[in-house]
């Protein structure tokens, strides 16, 4: 099995340019793909640090890239209507020449929900709204003209097994999750019986998953127990991007790809 990478370039804590740098140097490395998060505020280090938002963003990746998918990991569903969700991808993917994911989640991040006015509700109330709202977003991406430059795939971020593993199966063209080998393997046996339940094959589902970049040397355990797609977050400091881990994953990528084609 094949394995890709991509990295997460977050959009805090940098000037827009250094985000622009760190784009064309990941991609000149040769990842697989490039994300982007959707969030209002920086997840860690300062606060109230330097912050830019994501539909924007990606719409510039879009435009300055050749090659790598983009999307953002993950888009929250509570932030737009799901139709303008929709209707702004296609054109991102337009923009790109075909090469756009969209990732979406429930949401969780509370400072995001009170600064902006979004009601927060509990975790129960947002998974059920992204399960009303997938399938309006899928009958909007089917009515836009002009339509996606191809099949634009969903990427569903989570691992819940009640209710975000059911979602995926049925909504999902990827998976992305976090967490050690142990805890892929347990929550890919949920996903494969939500498929079955579904009557979906598991197989067209894409697992991506996150790694950290003080953890490279868990990406084998995790390619080998299934996870088919390798996404490590990288932060600003000052104004750019230290991409050493991403190169050091790219390597580990190309020597897997060429010891599995040798076997």
């Amino acid at each position: 099995m094949a394995v890709r990478v991509g990295v997460q370039v977050q959009p805090q804590h940098a000037s827009f340019e250094g985000m622009r740098r760190a784009w064309r140097e990941a991609e000149e490395l040769g990842v697989d793909s490039l994300f982007t998060w959707d969030h209002f505020y920086p997840l860690y280090g300062e606060a109230d640090g330097r912050h830019f938002e994501a539909l924007t963003t990606l719409a510039s990746m879009a435009e300055v890239t050749e090659r790598a998918q983009i999307g953002a990991l993950v888009i929250c569903n509570s932030y737009r209507n799901p139709e303008l969700l929709a209707d702004a991808h296609r054109t991102i993917d337009h923009i790109s020449g075909g090469r756009v994911i969209l990732g979406i989640g429930a949401g969780w991040f509370e400072r995001d929900y009170d600064e902006y006015g979004y009601d927060f509700g509990d975790a129960p109330d947002r998974l059920r709204a992204l399960k009303r709202d997938l399938p309006r977003i899928r009958e909007r991406l089917g009515k836009l003209n002009p339509p996606p430059m191809g099949e634009l795939p969903i990427l569903i971020g989570g691992s819940g097994e009640k209710v975000t593993l059911k979602l995926v199966a049925q909504h999902a063209n990827l998976w992305h999750g976090f967490g050690d080998a142990e805890t892929f393997t347990r929550k890919n046996e949920v996903l494969l019986g939500h498929c079955d339940a579904a009557g979906r094959n598991p197989g067209e589902i894409e697992r991506t998953w996150g790694i950290q970049a003080d953890a490279l040397d868990s990406a084998g355990d995790l390619h080998a127990a299934g996870v088919e797609h390798l996404i490590i977050g990288v932060g600003g400091d000052g104004e750019g991007y230290d991409l050493g881990a991403v190169r050091e994953l790219v390597q580990w990528r190309d020597a897997t790809n060429r010891a599995a084609a040798a076997a």
